[in-house]
């Protein structure tokens, strides 16, 4: 495989140039430059944003590890003008990474179409830069993988989820990254989980974390249980969580993080996505592409996406494999699914089947295989307010 080099030494699997919105006024200017260039081949414009106009620290990290994803090769801003966003800091963010980094205020520009006919030419001039970016050797060691459910049913946790954790072993033995989430959704695992951490004070991290999304969960009146589960045939949240959990694999669990935190080593990690402090944010994520933009600003590559009832999404900055966890929704969405996790219902391949191919995925699309939500052009993008404290150093233990 050959990466994008980057000045922090990560190497990214995408060259792409991102458009940010940085208030939901400046969302429609920034979506028309995007699409000026939708006809290039591969995409390589990609639009992300944060809509909130007031300030929000953990909207600016996330907004901030983004633009500074190794999959990212420069940055065009795009701001209105009055809204509270530290426009200033994250251009120099930006811009100490080494990448190309662009401003338009849409105020001083001069309105809508003078800023999309600027915000053209700045990206026409960027993506002749990038694409200068030095290639070099990359190997599994440099991946970082995301997991998440998204749709599921019965089918779910005993197909394309356990394939999922077969990948992630056999990518954290290889030496990569694995980060698997949705702590609202491991509640009835967490002691499971702690007997699997590096050490026992992370054990002990681990367990409060899913305790929080129990409590967050109990205070909002609901949980991570949708209609859509229900009607796939999952009949209680135990049933989901062990779906859920089995993503983990069987490796040892090296470090709980929270979005923004990018492991510092290769291994298996837990991003709690829950807020902290009391419960003032409403539903911790309204849809999966809130998690996925999450576990993509941890660094992640690539995201795999388990789905039993079968979700179309995909993502912005980084390409998401969708792994359908039964052949009836394979057949019917094809378009749309990467793996066929369901033959394993079928006796047409076992479990270990669907893991290892489900690595090579990984891997070829590290070296630029386009997934199907690439190929059909998803650039989901979603962020919200929330508000996170910094991991303890229990939370990432140095042993390995």
């Amino acid at each position: 495989m050959l990466g994008y080099l980057r000045s922090d030494g990560r190497k990214g699997i995408r060259n792409v140039i991102v458009v940010a919105y940085l208030v939901e006024c400046a969302h429609h200017v920034s979506r028309e430059i995007v699409s000026r260039f939708k006809h290039l081949p591969g995409q390589p414009v990609h639009l992300i944003g944060f809509p909130g106009c007031f300030p929000n620290k953990y909207a600016n990290q996330v907004m901030t590890k983004l633009c500074t994803h190794p999959n990212v090769g420069g940055v065009l801003l795009v701001s209105l003008g009055c809204e509270s966003f530290d426009r200033a800091n994250l251009g120099k963010a930006i811009q100490a990474s080494g990448r190309p980094a662009g401003l338009q205020i849409i105020q001083e520009t001069g309105g809508t179409r003078k800023t999309v006919e600027a915000g053209v030419k700045w990206i026409e001039e960027a993506l002749k830069t990038i694409a200068k970016v030095p290639r070099v050797e990359m190997s599994p060691a440099d991946i970082i993988i995301g997991t998440i459910c998204g749709g599921s049913d019965a089918t779910s946790g005993l197909t394309a989820n356990p394939a999922i954790g077969l990948a992630s072993d056999l990518l954290v033995e290889a030496g990569g990254t694995s980060i698997f989430e949705e702590t609202g959704e491991l509640i009835g695992c967490e002691h499971h989980m702690g007997g699997r951490a590096r050490t026992p004070e992370l054990g002990k991290e681990l367990i409060r974390s899913v305790e929080k999304a129990a409590h967050y969960y109990d205070v909002l009146g609901h949980g991570s249980f949708a209609a859509g589960n229900a009607e796939g045939g999952l009949t209680t949240l135990e049933e989901k969580s062990l779906g859920a959990y089995s993503k983990s694999g069987s490796k040892t669990i090296d470090g709980l993080i929270k979005p923004g935190d990018v492991p510092p080593r290769g291994g298996l990690y837990l991003l709690d996505v829950v807020p902290d402090g009391e419960v003032r944010f409403g539903f911790p994520n309204i849809s999966d592409n809130a998690e996925i933009v999450e576990l993509i600003a941890c660094g992640a590559h690539v995201i795999l996406f388990s789905t039993g009832r079968g979700s179309v999404v995909g993502s912005a900055i980084s390409p998401v494999i969708k792994v359908c966890a039964n052949s009836v929704t394979y057949r019917r969405m094809s378009e749309d699914m990467d793996i066929d996790a369901g033959r394993i219902l079928e006796s047409r391949g076992s479990l270990e089947d669907v893991g290892r191919e489900l690595y090579g995925k990984i891997l070829r699309v590290a070296e630029g295989e386009q997934t199907c939500s690439e190929g059909l052009g998803h650039q989901e993008f979603i962020l919200t307010y929330k508000s996170f404290e910094p991991i303890w150093p229990s939370c990432l233990p140095v042993i390995r």
